[in-house]
Order: structure tokens, then C-alpha cells, then sequence
């Protein structure tokens, strides 16, 4: 262009020095070939404007390019300078993040880690983001754009992600990033050496195309972001390993004194067992030099070691306390939660100390035991026995035979039927356990064949599920049910004889399950007896326990031949109550209405007659009505008050006044089938009592 075209034209290449100095639009490039054209210049300077317009325009390109790149690298030395001085992974991840949205630009950015338990990836940082569901994503190893990334360890970058059949699409990752709006993404592998630990994204809610710049950049910062977690992971596992080192110092500092107090307790405990001191003293030396509150429980403990290992179960510390496979319950200690492995060993050498107690003092109740069943046996199969024998047998274990007595059939009913009345099972060896707290079971006079021959032996042992004397030790043992039902057999035995011991009475274990005898208080009634005995048992086994009562026994003493059909009858009470459904009561004959008539050997018509209808008899004894007569005519006619009010010659509404009174007599129910047939029985047998009586 000519000195003269330039002054006639300004705007000429000039401008577009000023418009780089002054880091103008690339709009504002235009503006001098507009002018000029509006100038009338002519082609040839036009053409010149333009390629001016062209180098400017590159220029500013290149320009641009290097303050981006500029821009890029001070964010990378500011991340290395983060790196330097890492404190806060989290903080560092966050920088990271945001520093890759801005430079490049993008709405959203985000940064994934992987999970080597679970075998996916999941979101651990995001910036920009609005979608809970989407924060909260995890990506399968090769689903969605994520998932191929952290498979393949190569970044994938797409300009619309939804209608991109590369990525393996699922209904979850598409409905969080659906929410979340994205449809340009770019993801590139955080990678460790060889190994892929996470990715970085920078995505956009609308369609972009990522230059290979910004995705160089972003595996830039996805480097800085791997060093990072390596860095952090370092750091921890260098505090991880002082603070062990720490710890095992003070435990080396430590041992002494607890090697002084373990031989304190060692000390201690020997001069129990040779005083002969009971629980409680060994639970209190334990729970001084412990440190903490010891207490012997008869409860299994869930977390109790068979072997007697102290184990942690919450705040406590527990030992089983266990001899010969037999667990009689465990050392608690709270107070405490942390021992050392000498202090465990401390306190699993109280628990064994514990037990050796609990078995020295088992043994005199063993033999306490065993005599008193075999004196109930003998009162049941040989009453013919000179009576003051049997009652001197009985003073010396603080029985008295001069009061009234119950006998009782007691049997433990499973809920599942495994232990079937009556079943009898050889048993090898027997390795039940005791109730807790109780002395183990051990046989009785009639077990153990005391007094008798062989063959009394073989039947008694064979009748409770041992096996007979002279019985080949080397032969098979027990299938387990015949062995479930003798361990349910010895431990309903076991806790019978305690529950006898502590209320002055007998026990032994008889046809399948256990008989006691038991005296009867003042106000008491066998009923009253079954139920509380039913109900003891039953706690003390946590196991349903059915218990059937004889009629009360007057004297024992006196009449000792009583003892053996009161076991019968107490026998037959106990196989109604199981036929009637009520497994786990205790009951007498007369709870069972008409069908304990049948059972009692009194056969007691009178007090059956009295309990079902005495309150109607004797409302017209008293008042002069006859309510009897309206209740037989009632039933007579097929329980319907018009067909009753024909037989009787009166109005129906006596009737109904007749029959809201026997309701209040004999109770709301007393039309229901079972209160109505007891009833009716009640009714023949007392119509019919002037000519029983005859």
C-alpha cells in the first residue's frame, strides 16, 4: 500500500498492531476492511487489509495459546507447590478439581476412585455438580464412559455421551448423569505405575468438542491428583507404623508390672483353692487386681469361648467357665475393655480356677443326689418297706414324710417333638450338661443298680435311656436323637433334683423323664405345686417344661404304698396335658375337668360335680329356686329357650332371666362346647348321685 493510500485510508494494517496490543475481540479484526471498503478503496488494498486481517488474527491465536498455556502451567506448579505441603487429601482433591473446571472451561468436574473390595468406582470429589444422585454414582469396572476409563486406563472423551454407543450404558449411570444434565464428558485414568486408582472428568451440559490440549491437561492434573493419594497413602501408613511403634513401646514399658500383678493373682488364687474359698472370692482377687468389676454368670454367654479364651463382647470381657467339655457359665469383667494378652491370660486363669471350685463343690451334691433317688424309688417300686426306714432315709436329708405330699411327672417338651415321652436311647457316654449351677447328672440308687440284681439293673437303666450294665464299651454310640433326648433327660433330672434339694422333696428320673415328690404347704394345692414347678423347671432350662400332679398324698410315712399309683396318675395327668396341647404347663387331675375324673384314682364325683355346678346348686339350696332343673331342660332341648320354656310350663322370658343368672354363676363361657359337655356330665352325675350313693 502507497504512503498516499495510507493517508487516505487510516484503518489500514497499523490497526491491527494496536488491536493486538490492546488484546481486542476477534470481532474488532473486522473493523478495518469495513472501513476501508466503506472508503471506496480499491481491490487491491482490500486484498492487502485482508491478509493483514489473516496474520492478526494468528497472531492472536498464538497469543492466546501461550497465556493459556501460561495459565495451565501455574496451575500445575500451584498444584506441585499443594503437593509439597499436603495436610488435607481431601482439600488437595478439591483443588485439583476446581483448577481442571476452570482452565478448562467446563461446567462440571469431577474425580472418581476406585474400590478394590467392592470391584467398582465411586465419587470422591465434585465441583459444579447439583445432583445428589449423580455425587452419589458407582460405576462398574467398564460401564458408562467411567467404567471404560478405569478397564482400560486410556481417557475417553465424547461431545454427546447419551447417543455414544462406545460406553456400555445402564439405567443407573444414565439417570444420575441425565440429572446431573451432561452430554460432553472427558475422562482420563489416574494411574499409579500400571495401576489404575481412579478417573478425572470435565464435562459440560451441552455438546462441545475437547481439544487434545485440554485433554493432555487434564491427564496432567490427573497425574498430580495420583500423586497426591500416593503421597497421602505413604503418609498414612508411615503414622500407622509410628504410632504401632508407640504402642509397642509402651507395652514394653508396661510388661513388668503386668507380669507383677499376673504372679499377685497366680498367688491369690492358689491360696483360695487351698482355703477352700468359693466364687465370689475368686471373682473379687480378680476384680482388684484387674482393675475393673468381676461376675460369675450361670448364663451361656453368646461370645464365650468354648476353650476358655477370653473374648471381647462389648464393653466386657467374658471366659467361659468349662471343665470336660461341661460349661457352667463364665466370668464377666467390666469396667475393663482393654487387656493386655497377660491380663486375658490372668483372667482365663480365674475362670479355670472357677470351675475347679464349681466341680470340688458338686460332689458332695452328687451324692446327696443319688440317695435321694433311690429313696424315691424305693417308695415307688418296693413300698412294702418298713416305714420307719424310710422315714429315718428321709430325716437325714431334711425330708418329712409326716406332711402332705404331691407326686409330680415332669417332661421336657421341644417345640420341634425331639425328645418323644418315653424314649428310651443307650448312651456310650455321657456328656450332657448340667442345669446351671446344679451338680451334673449323675444316676440314682435305681440307675446305678444299688441293692439289686443284674437284671433290676438292665431294666432301670434301659427305662431312662443308659445303657445296661455290662454293655460292650467299644460299640457304636448314640444316632444323635436317641442322644439329644438322654442329654434332654439328664438335664431335666439334673434340675428337678436342685429344684427337690431346695424345697425338702425327692427326685429321680423314671419312664423318659422325672418324678418328684414334693411337699405341700398349708394353703397349697397340687395344682399350685404343677404350675410353680412347671414354671421353675421351665426358666431354669429355658425350655418348655410339662409337669403332671398327683392327687395330694396325706403322709408318706403312713402310708408309703400310696407313692407308686400316685405316680401314676401324676403320669397319666402328664400324657393328657400333652395330648390336650398344653405342653409346658403344670396341672392336677383337677384342672382337667370331666377328663381328670377319669384319670384320678379318687375318682372324686363329688368335688367334680362341685367345681362345675356347686355355685347353680347351691343358689337353689339357698334360695329355693331351681335354676338345676332349668339347666337340664335347657340342654334337653337342643339349648333353645322357646323349646325350653314348653318343657317347663313357663314364660320365655323366665327363661332368659333363668339363664342370664346361671351365667352369672357359672361365668360368661359356660355355653361353649367344652364348658357346656362338662356341664352336662355334672348334671347326669349329680341327678344321679342318690343312687351312686346307695
Amino acid at each position: 500500500m502507497s504512503g498516499e493510500q495510507q493517508a487516505r485510508h487510516p484503518h489500514g494494517q497499523g490497526s491491527y498492531l494496536e488491536l493486538l496490543a490492546r488484546g481486542a475481540a476477534v470481532e474488532a479484526y473486522d473493523r478495518p476492511v469495513l472501513l476501508a471498503r466503506a472508503d471506496g478503496a480499491d481491490a487491491a488494498t482490500l486484498a492487502e487489509l485482508e491478509h493483514a486481517k489473516q496474520l492478526a488474527l494468528r497472531v492472536r491465536a498464538e497469543l492466546e495459546g501461550r497465556r493459556r498455556r501460561e495459565a495451565e502451567l501455574s496451575a500445575l506448579f500451584e498444584t506441585a507447590h499443594d503437593l509439597a505441603g499436603l495436610r488435607d487429601l481431601d482439600a488437595v482433591l478439591r483443588a485439583i478439581v476446581q483448577r481442571a473446571r476452570s482452565l478448562l472451561g467446563t461446567e462440571v468436574a469431577y474425580l472418581s476412585l476406585n474400590d478394590p473390595v467392592a470391584g467398582d468406582t465411586y465419587m470422591r470429589v465434585t465441583d459444579g455438580s447439583v445432583s445428589a444422585r449423580f455425587q452419589q454414582l458407582r460405576l462398574g469396572m467398564g460401564e458408562g464412559l467411567g467404567g471404560l476409563v478405569a478397564q482400560t486406563a486410556r481417557p475417553y472423551v465424547t461431545d454427546d455421551y447419551f447417543h455414544d454407543d462406545r460406553f456400555q450404558h445402564t439405567r443407573t449411570i444414565d439417570a444420575g448423569v441425565h440429572d446431573e444434565g451432561l452430554v460432553a464428558i472427558l475422562g482420563v485414568p489416574l494411574t499409579l505405575g500400571s495401576q489404575v486408582i481412579g478417573v478425572l472428568f470435565a464435562a459440560d451440559r451441552r455438546a462441545r468438542v475437547f481439544e487434545r490440549g485440554q485433554v493432555a491437561l487434564l491427564g496432567s492434573f490427573a497425574a498430580h491428583a495420583a500423586v497426591a493419594i500416593d503421597t497421602a497413602n505413604l503418609l498414612a501408613e508411615t503414622r500407622t507404623a509410628l504410632t504401632e511403634l508407640e504402642r509397642a513401646n509402651g507395652i514394653i514399658r508396661d510388661r513388668s508390672g503386668v507380669i507383677e500383678r499376673a504372679s499377685e493373682v497366680h498367688d491369690r488364687l492358689t491360696e483360695l483353692v487351698l482355703r477352700g474359698g468359693g466364687v465370689r472370692d475368686v471373682a473379687d482377687a480378680v476384680s482388684e487386681v484387674l482393675g475393673g468389676t468381676v461376675e460369675f454368670t450361670e448364663s451361656r454367654q453368646p461370645r464365650a469361648s468354648a476353650d476358655g479364651r477370653a473374648v471381647r463382647h462389648g464393653d466386657a470381657w467374658v471366659a467361659a467357665v468349662s471343665a470336660g467339655g461341661e460349661v457352667f457359665g463364665a466370668l464377666v469383667l467390666r469396667g475393663n475393655s482393654r487387656l493386655d494378652p497377660v491380663d486375658r491370660r490372668t483372667l482365663e486363669r480365674a475362670a479355670m480356677v472357677t470351675s475347679l471350685l464349681l466341680l470340688a463343690h458338686r460332689s458332695a451334691g452328687e451324692a446327696e443326689q443319688r440317695v435321694r433317688g433311690e429313696l424315691l424309688d424305693d417308695l415307688i417300686d418296693t413300698p412294702d418297706r418298713d416305714p420307719r426306714l424310710l422315714k429315718d432315709r428321709a430325716v437325714r436329708l431334711h425330708a418329712d414324710f409326716d406332711v402332705r405330699h404331691v407326686v409330680l411327672a415332669a417332661r421336657l417338651d421341644r417345640p420341634d417333638g425331639a425328645t418323644p415321652p418315653g424314649e428310651g436311647a443307650p448312651a456310650a457316654q455321657d456328656t450332657t450338661r448340667a442345669a446351671p449351677g446344679h451338680p451334673a447328672p449323675v444316676p440314682s440308687g435305681k440307675e446305678a443298680g444299688t441293692g439289686r440284681g443284674t437284671a433290676g439293673r438292665s431294666r432301670a437303666a434301659a427305662g431312662r435311656g443308659q445303657a445296661p450294665a455290662g454293655a460292650t464299651a467299644g460299640r457304636p454310640g448314640p444316632a444323635p436323637g436317641a442322644a439329644r433326648a438322654h442329654a434332654d433327660r439328664q438335664r431335666l433330672w439334673s434340675a428337678a433334683s436342685h429344684l427337690a434339694a431346695t424345697r425338702h422333696g425327692l427326685a429321680s428320673t423314671r419312664d423318659g423323664g422325672t418324678v418328684l415328690l414334693l411337699p405341700l404347704g398349708p394353703d397349697e394345692t397340687a395344682a399350685d405345686v404343677a404350675r410353680r414347678t412347671a414354671l421353675d423347671l421351665g426358666r431354669t432350662l429355658r425350655e418348655p417344661v410339662t409337669v403332671g400332679a398327683s392327687a395330694p398324698v396325706e403322709a408318706p410315712a403312713a402310708e408309703p404304698a400310696a407313692i407308686g399309683p400316685a405316680y401314676a396318675e401324676a403320669r397319666r395327668c402328664l400324657d393328657a396335658l400333652a395330648l390336650l396341647g398344653r405342653a409346658g404347663e403344670g396341672a392336677a387331675a383337677d384342672d382337667l375337668g370331666f377328663l381328670g375324673l377319669l384319670l384320678a384314682d379318687t375318682r372324686d364325683i363329688d368335688g367334680f360335680v362341685e367345681r362345675t355346678i356347686g355355685p347353680v346348686v347351691a343358689y337353689d339350696r339357698r334360695r329355693g329356686t331351681d335354676l338345676v332343673r332349668t339347666l337340664d331342660a335347657y340342654f334337653a332341648a337342643g339349648m333353645s329357650p322357646a323349646r325350653t320354656k314348653d318343657v317347663l310350663h313357663v314364660h320365655v322370658n323366665t327363661v332368659a332371666q333363668r339363664l342370664e343368672r346361671i351365667a352369672r354363676l357359672l361365668g360368661g363361657d359356660w355355653q361353649s362346647p367344652d364348658r357346656s359337655l362338662e356341664i352336662q356330665l355334672a348334671l347326669r352325675l349329680h341327678l344321679m348321685s342318690p343312687a351312686l350313693t346307695r
